[in-house]
């Protein structure tokens, strides 16, 4: 019998597969990559460092939640040396798929002679919604597990290259790369597309989603801050955002906002949503990382769909 390792891509993910009974362990991959600065040397010290300077910054998180939380479940991957087959449950979506490329590019390294598989929800025939692993019942996802895919050493090699670039200090690099995914990866170009759209619009100086939060803000009307919690956590495409990360852009866009009970734009958010304002100077952050690059430092042209370096 061949030794299990399973990995998956959350807390609450962990317990339903445990549920599942399958056979082998289960560690959590407690991170949130697509998020800050990352480094291409996936858990060296230096990249912990960086992620902990990240979150502690932003979201407050102290050091012990972080030893105890991520640094502990990463440690037990370490020890986990024996398994000679890795199973990896991630989403469609861009928190997920970043996540996925940094284990696997960790896996390519210290683990080479596992077998590595992955379980990818998204699609589901007869329908166009695109699923999470928790909203699929028990019999869907034994049949995705059933039907894994080993990943070839070609499709590892390519995921660390992606991740080496998603790292690197230029996205440009990235979006030269996104027409040839054609590997195992079906959900990664279309996560990739949507990283890049993160970077500020020439138009007016907001990104995809900080445009996205001001549309609903003036087109649903929302009564409270919460309600407009709610509408963004719903429809949000590829991105596969948590509320924490939506609490923290609506922070960053709060001057364009004249009340949040209702839920109303001052005359310059709805200037700044029609582009007939720039925001850029006002929201720049000089120390504000996508992956390996500065994201003030590039621009995002939406008519041709390419990233410009500033």
């Amino acid at each position: 019998m061949k030794s299990l390792l399973h990995i998956t891509n959350g807390d609450s993910f962990t317990s339903r597969l445990q549920s599942l009974q399958l056979k082998g362990d289960v560690i959590t991959w407690r991170e949130m990559l697509c998020e800050g600065k990352t480094l291409s040397s996936v858990g060296s010290e230096s990249f912990w460092k960086t992620r902990f300077e990240f979150l502690n910054k932003n979201y407050k998180v102290s050091k012990s939640w972080f030893i105890e939380k991520t640094l502990k479940e990463y440690r037990s991957l370490c020890n986990h040396k024996q398994q000679d087959q890795i199973v990896l449950w991630f989403e469609y979506d861009l928190f997920c798929q970043i996540n996925m490329l940094a284990v696997l590019s960790w896996l390519k390294t210290h683990r080479r002679h596992a077998e590595i598989y992955l379980v990818c929800s998204g699609k589901v025939e007869g329908s166009n919604k695109l699923y999470g692993l928790n909203e699929l019942n028990d019999e869907k996802l034994l049949e995705l597990y059933d039907n894994k895919k080993l990943l070839s050493q070609d499709d590892i090699e390519y995921a660390d290259y992606i991740w080496q670039l998603y790292c690197s200090d230029n996205p440009i690099r990235l979006e030269n790369q996104i027409a040839n995914n054609d590997f195992q990866f079906e959900y990664l170009s279309d996560a990739l597309k949507t990283h890049l759209k993160r970077y500020p619009t020439i138009k007016n100086g907001l990104n995809d989603l900080e445009n996205h939060i001001l549309e609903v803000a003036k087109e649903e009307k929302p009564q409270s801050r919460n309600e407009l919690m709610g509408k963004l956590l719903t429809n949000q495409g590829y991105y596969g955002f948590g509320d924490t990360q939506y609490e923290r852009m609506i922070s960053s866009l709060k001057p364009l906002f004249s009340s949040f009970d209702p839920v109303k734009l001052t005359k310059k958010g709805l200037h700044v949503l029609k582009q007939e304002a720039n925001y850029y100077s006002q929201i720049r952050d000089n120390q504000m990382y996508l992956g390996g690059s500065l994201k003030y430092s590039f621009l995002y042209n939406t008519d041709t769909e390419r990233i410009l370096k500033l």
